[in-house]
């Protein structure tokens, strides 16, 4: 009996809590990640679009980008075109809602341009 107070680790039901939480950490992380992976093309695909002469090319450019990549949150009519000079900016905005459970929803906001 003196030996019982030394021992250490987790219980049963301890082991099944954290387990429940991994679980749940990751139902969200694989629900997350497309959404990451689509703000990277369409990242790439404002640089792209930035390589334009002209706004309405930069929207077209940014159009044939979606296409190629499946983007699905975004067109061109969304984002943002100026020119400064000769050098055009192109800016975009968006956000994704993943729902959770019952009323709850993951909101994430994207950002972003050409440099």
């Amino acid at each position: 009996m003196a030996y019982k107070s030394q021992q250490q680790g987790f219980s049963f039901f301890g082991m099944l809590f954290i387990a429940a939480i991994v679980a749940v950490l990751g139902v969200i992380a694989m629900q997350v990640m497309p959404t990451v992976i689509e703000y990277n093309a369409v990242n790439k695909a404002a640089a792209r679009a930035a390589t334009a002469t002209s706004i309405n090319e930069a929207r077209s450019l940014f159009d044939k980008a979606v296409g190629v990549d499946d983007i699905k949150s975004i067109t061109g009519k969304d984002i943002e075109v100026s020119k400064d000079g000769d050098k055009t900016i192109v800016n975009f905005a968006y956000q994704r809602e993943i729902h959770l459970v019952g009323p709850a929803y993951l909101t994430l906001k994207y950002s972003g341009g050409s440099k």
